[in-house]
C-alpha cells in the first residue's frame, strides 16, 4: 500500500549540510496501523512530511498504490492528497467557521461529490465514532478529543488509502488521548483503514500492529504486537529509553 524506499532528506544552512533522513525504507500494507517513534530529532515529522510530499527529498521514491508520487507536480500531488491521503494533525486543523459536520464533509466538498451521498456518508461516520451528538456544534464548543476525532472522521470521507497521522495525541490529556485512538480503531476494523502515525507516545503506539523506531535519522528497528497491548508498551518504553528518548505513559 504505502512503501518508502532508501528515502534520504537534508537541510542546508549555509555552507553546512545537515542529514536528516539517511537511506530509510520501509512498508505499510492495507490495513495496517503502523507508528514511527523515535528520539527527538530522530526524523520522524521529517519523514512524513517526504511521504506526503510537502517538503522534497534528495533520493529515494514514495510509492503509494503502485504509483511513485515522489515526481508529481503540485496539480497532481493535490489531487493525490485530497483522494488517496487522509491527514490528522496535532493541532486538529478544524475550521473554526464550519460546523462539525461541516468540517467532515470538506474534503468531499473540495472533490465536488454529490451532496445527498456526501451528507448520508459523514452522518454513518459521526455515527461510527460516537459524535453524532456534536454535529452541529463548532470546534470552539467541542473537547480536544472530540476535535480529534472530528479530525479523524474528516480524513476517512473520500476513503483514502492511507491516513497520515502527526502526533495526533500530543496536545491531549489522557481520556482524550483514548478518545481518539477510539477512532482509529475502528476506522481500522470496521473501515479497512490504513494508518501511519507519528507519535512520541507509548500508550498511543501500543495499540498499534507494528511500530518502526528511528535514531539519528535511521531505522533502528522494528516492533511488532504480538500479545497483550500493556506487554508491547513496556517493549516500547524501554526501547525508547534505551535510546534515550523521551516517551510519554498514559496508561
Amino acid at each position: 500500500m504505502l512503501q518508502v524506499r532508501h528515502l534520504s532528506k537534508s537541510y542546508t544552512s549555509g555552507s553546512l549540510v545537515y542529514p536528516v533522513l539517511k537511506d530509510v525504507s520501509l512498508r505499510v500494507e492495507k490495513g495496517e496501523f503502523v507508528a514511527v517513534m523515535g528520539p527527538s530529532g530522530s526524523g520522524k515529522t521529517t519523514l512524513l512530511n517526504c511521504i506526503s510530499c510537502f517538503i522534497p527529498h534528495e533520493q529515494g521514491s514514495i510509492v503509494l498504490a503502485d504509483q511513485d508520487i515522489s515526481d508529481l507536480n503540485e496539480t497532481e500531488l493535490a489531487r493525490v492528497r485530497n483522494r488517496q491521503m487522509g491527514f490528522v494533525f496535532q493541532d486538529f486543523m478544524l475550521l473554526d467557521g464550519l460546523s462539525v459536520f461541516e468540517n467532515i464533509c470538506l474534503p468531499q466538498i473540495i472533490a465536488r461529490r454529490p451532496v445527498v451521498q456526501m451528507e448520508e456518508k459523514a452522518r454513518n461516520i459521526c455515527r461510527l465514532f460516537g459524535i453524532e451528538k456534536i454535529m452541529e456544534k463548532y470546534p470552539v464548543e467541542i473537547s480536544g478529543g472530540e476535535k480529534q476525532r472530528t479530525a479523524v472522521a474528516r480524513a476517512l470521507m473520500n476513503q483514502p488509502y492511507v491516513i497520515l497521522a502527526d502526533e495526533p495525541t500530543g496536545n491531549l490529556d489522557s481520556k482524550s488521548c483514548k478518545a481518539v485512538i477510539d477512532a482509529f480503531l475502528p476506522a481500522k476494523q470496521e473501515l479497512g483503514a490504513t494508518i501511519f502515525m507519528v507519535t512520541h507516545d507509548s500508550f498511543a503506539a501500543s495499540f498499534c500492529d507494528r511500530v518502526v523506531v528511528l535514531k539519528d535519522g535511521q531505522v533502528y528497528g522494528e516492533l511488532t504486537r504480538s500479545g497483550e497491548r500493556r506487554a508491547f508498551m513496556d517493549e516500547l518504553l524501554n526501547t525508547i529509553r534505551t535510546l534515550g528518548g523521551d516517551s510519554d505513559d498514559n496508561a
